[in-house]
């Protein structure tokens, strides 16, 4: 479950910090109770960054839909 916290993340913040989370994945040298800590803190940001995706794309497609209704009823 996401916290708070995260929901406060901007898209930037929670983009940034996911990629520190997969660079020390990468890089190794982590306890496996680290490495699931850090995965499972990963999963959070990427439902964030998801979840900022899916509204910038909401926003978009109305913008998109009003626009296209206003043509039609200018060329109508």
């Amino acid at each position: 479950m996401t916290s708070k916290v995260d929901e406060a993340l901007s898209y930037e913040q929670a983009r940034d910090e996911l990629i520190e989370v997969v660079r020390r994945l990468e890089a190794g040298g982590t306890t496996l109770e680290e490495s699931l800590a850090l995965w499972e803190r990963g999963e959070e940001l990427a439902r964030v960054c998801r979840r900022w995706l899916e509204g910038a794309r909401a926003r978009l497609d109305a913008a998109l839909a009003e626009e296209e209704a206003e043509e039609e009823e200018s060329a109508g």
